[in-house]
């Protein structure tokens, strides 16, 4: 029975464990249908763990007072039906090398029962949705990169789910190739699928997820739509200051209290509402590398959890 509120994915109080190590340490969070959300974290966040606790992996060591629901149902006892209803894409190009694109697409469409010929026309129709059309009989070994990321896409795609997971979709792309995911990842949600995604790019998360939620050593530490937060929670301005000597540099600048400080391992930012304030540090800095910009998420994640995306 199909839940009578917008909610498709509630986890409430989640806490997983790995012998003595809290990969998630009680997470709660929601995601409304039709909507896109990212998990954001470094690397041991615990942000693959939550995912694929979501579809019905990794639910050895869950505490018993974890809640998961999923299409109204629960991961632990309706594995598969949840599975039916999901579009998985895994961090991993997990292909058959030896098979052709559209081979591949065959057999995984036979897991879900679908006749041949029907599962030829949806093959075709999402192989031209990502692009891939005239790569339809090459072999897996002949595609890029880009190409492989799409193809699991499109793999991800073949039931017509009702939610589509991806983990790191469009990691190691090249910018061309990343654009195009986003704009067919909005084109979906446009359409009224549901998307949960974790991603290493600030950017990523900024243009195509309604909300984010940003993790660190499986605790979440800040949740909300991405330009509420950067509203809300850091200041509008930044002056980054790198290269030789850049902490000697900031130490000897005068500023006013307006001016928030942070020292990171290769540059030293300073942050305030007024720019002018910004402007009056620069007028005392000689030649250098410098320069004013607004903040982004980048600036934010590195505040809510001190260490960048791919730090351990």
């Amino acid at each position: 029975m199909q839940q009578a509120t917008d909610t498709l994915i509630d986890v409430a109080n989640v806490s997983k464990t790995y012998g003595t190590l809290t990969a998630v340490n009680n997470l709660s969070f929601a995601v409304t249908r039709a909507t896109c959300v990212g998990l954001l974290g470094p690397n041991g966040a615990g942000k693959t763990t939550m995912m694929k606790m979501i579809y019905a992996k990794c639910l050895r060591d869950v505490a018993q007072d974890s809640h998961i629901s999923v299409f109204g149902r629960d991961p632990a006892r309706d594995e598969l039906s949840i599975k039916f209803l999901s579009g998985v894409v895994p961090q991993e190009d997990n292909l058959d090398q030896e098979l052709s694109v559209r081979q591949n697409l065959l057999v995984y469409a036979k897991l879900y029962g679908m006749a041949r010929g029907m599962a030829r026309k949806r093959i075709d129709e999402l192989l031209a949705f990502m692009e891939l059309g005239d790569k339809r009989d090459a072999k897996i070994k002949e595609l890029s990169g880009g190409m492989k990321r799409r193809l699991i896409i499109v793999r991800a795609l073949l039931n017509s789910p009702q939610l589509l997971i991806l983990d790191e979709p469009t990691t190691g792309l090249d910018p061309q190739v990343r654009h195009l995911i986003w704009d067919k990842l909005r084109q979906l949600k446009a359409d009224g699928l549901t998307i949960l995604l974790t991603t290493h790019y600030m950017e990523e998360a900024f243009q195509i997820c309604d909300s984010i939620l940003i993790m660190h050593k499986g605790v979440k530490v800040m949740e909300g739509p991405p330009r509420r937060l950067l509203a809300e929670r850091i200041e509008r301005h930044v002056l980054e200051l790198r290269g030789p000597g850049t902490r000697e540099r900031a130490e000897g600048l005068i500023h006013d209290p307006s001016v928030r400080v942070e020292h990171g391992a290769e540059a030293v930012r300073f942050f305030s509402n007024d720019s002018g304030a910004l402007r009056s540090l620069v007028d005392q800095l000689g030649p250098g590398e410098y320069y004013v910009r607004e903040t982004n998420l980048e600036d934010l994640f590195l505040r809510a959890t001190g260490s960048s995306l791919d730090e351990e």
